[in-house]
């Protein structure tokens, strides 16, 4: 896969020096910012561009460290043009944004290229916390509490940490070294990772909490089991899942896995079914695997489409073709996938969409589901009994916030959320590390109490 990946067009470069000071410069420093109204984790904006622009670079990162563990992958990978940048004032002046993300990742890239920091070493007294899951939610947690002076374990199931970030986002968007970098960064704050584990169907939350004395539990598992429309014919050969694909491309690039288990071959036309970022990952995944053709079929239009307008451009900009309110009803071909037959879609007066009784089909050998996941249920049995709602979503309570059915055992991101963007998970899991610190205290108290 790697080796493809040269022959496509970056388009999102780093800054060098001189670029990111000149953009740092172009900041207003407005006293309300609204840029950082428009950041679901409150990041000081301003504050460490200021610092970016006289030069000190060391500084932007402490400020940065105050709200998130994760600059570098967040500054590649947020919906900025939904959130900071698209909030900045200079949107009002019809000019360009200021590149919040690219200031972000810059600072964060130099400090780490130029081992600009020293961790200090924190006394880990003041609980012991397990981490199920180690995606953007989990990370968060893990880096949060071991800075509050917490001992932090984090299980993963995967072969190494990252979660989506390392198995579901490609290459070509977020840079493995990358993860593994902000990764590095965590266990040198004394975070743990014990991987290869699943927590709940042999080891449980049981386990962790009566046997090996964890004092609270966080659960970060995020969504894995598909969510596809019913479709017509569609367990014919062929047909697969968005995320089996990126996993797998990553699995090779990480040289466990061998090149035939990728499921897109050189030559095939592939139709990928939905429009999130996702999708557009999944179209340009299959481009760069040298498929002949990839088209994206969604049942509303651009203006309704989940993925980001710059994923959408990038994906065109690499021949990836878009058939919009075209609605999948049901996958042609008896020994294999030969098409995926669509109804024309419309938009009614009243904004409603409805049917044309129109039909088509776009010719295909390769089906790829992009339509979202929900969570699996391994935790919630004998042993783990955590309480989940109709659709498998875990419930959590507002005071302490985060916490689950189970006393000690929290939970956040997109597994009690639903799938949403990895700023919002890290958002959800700073609000549960509150609640965690805000249950273990209270702990404390009454321990030292019955002493």
């Amino acid at each position: 896969m790697n080796q493809h990946t040269e022959e496509f067009e970056n388009f999102d470069t780093d800054y060098t020096l001189e670029e990111a000071l000149a953009e740092a410069k172009r900041c207003l420093n407005c006293p309300k910012p609204l840029c950082q109204t428009g950041c679901p984790i409150d990041n000081q904006i301003p504050r460490f561009i200021q610092a970016i622009a006289h030069g000190n670079f060391g500084h932007a990162n402490e400020i940065l460290a105050e709200r998130t563990n994760l600059p570098s992958i967040c500054g590649r990978v947020c919906p900025r043009e939904k959130q900071c940048e698209g909030h900045c004032i200079y949107n009002k002046a019809k000019k360009p944004p200021i590149n919040i993300g690219k200031l972000e990742r810059f600072a964060a890239d130099f400090e780490s290229i130029n081992k600009l920091h020293k961790t200090k070493k924190i006394k880990k007294d003041q609980g012991k916390i397990a981490v199920i899951g180690s995606g953007p939610a989990g990370l968060t947690v893990a880096g949060d509490m071991s800075k509050l002076g917490y001992d932090v374990t984090v299980f993963e199931g995967q072969e190494e940490p990252g979660g989506v970030l390392l198995f579901g986002i490609p290459e070509f968007r977020l840079h493995k070294s990358i993860v593994r970098r902000e990764i590095a960064r965590l266990e040198d704050l004394g975070v743990h990772f014990e991987c290869n584990t699943y927590i709940g169907p042999s080891r449980t939350i049981d386990d962790l909490m009566q046997r090996e004395g964890f004092d609270a539990v966080f659960i970060g598992t995020g969504t894995h089991v598909p969510q596809n429309p019913a479709l017509e014919n569609d367990q014919v050969p062929g047909v697969l899942q968005a995320m089996a694909l990126l996993t797998a491309v990553q699995l090779v690039d990480n040289g466990t896995e061998v090149p035939e288990r990728i499921p897109v071959k050189a030559g095939d036309d592939v139709v990928i079914i939905g429009c999130g970022n996702v999708a557009m990952d999944a179209a340009r995944t299959c481009i760069r695997l040298k498929a002949n053709s990839v088209t994206v079929v969604y049942r509303r239009g651009i203006e309704q489409m989940p993925a980001n307008q710059s994923e959408y451009e990038e994906a065109l900009a690499e021949h990836v073709q878009f058939k919009f309110f075209s609605s999948p009803v049901a996958v042609t071909g008896t020994s294999h996938v030969e098409g995926l037959a669509y109804e024309t879609m419309e938009i009614t007066e009243e904004g409603k969409l409805k049917g044309t009784g129109e039909t088509g089909v776009v010719p295909c050998n390769k089906i790829i589901y992009a339509t979202g996941h929900k969570p699996n249920a391994r935790l919630v049995g004998e042993g783990n009994s955590i309480a989940v709602d109709d659709s498998g979503y875990v419930i959590i309570s507002e005071d302490p916030y985060g916490m689950t059915s189970r006393e000690g055992v929290f939970a956040g991101g997109d597994v009690v959320h639903r799938p949403a963007t990895v700023v919002l998970a890290m958002k959800e899991a700073k609000r549960a590390v509150d609640g965690m610190v805000k249950y273990c205290e209270t702990k404390r108290i009454q321990e030292t109490m019955k002493d």
